[in-house]
């Protein structure tokens, strides 16, 4: 196996660390299936276009990734419209 390294700025590394996170793997894991699933596409279907890769996920990973939703959602508490700022407010300008 080959080692390669890339440079990229530091927020686009920190949202790929948290995209990372997110479906439990690693960036380096993400980087390496995006260069597999490119090398494997025929260069006719590349027409010139750039697509990102797309990640296939197995019925279990689709599960867990369901099941995560749901997790969240049910965390995530209704907004009351007491606790915002009145309009006039908002827009006040110092």
């Amino acid at each position: 196996m080959k080692n390669i390294t890339v440079s990229v700025d530091e927020d686009t590394y920190r949202r790929a660390r948290i995209r990372a996170a997110e479906l439990d793997t690693s960036v380096s894991a993400m980087v390496r299936e995006y260069l597999e699933t490119l090398a494997a596409k025929p260069a006719a279907q590349d027409a010139g276009v750039s697509t990102p890769a797309v990640r296939t996920v197995s019925k279990e990973e689709f599960a867990r990734l369901e099941q995560l939703e749901k997790d969240v959602r049910a965390r995530i508490k209704g907004i009351s419209t007491d606790d915002l700022l009145p309009r006039d407010a908002l827009y006040e300008r110092r």
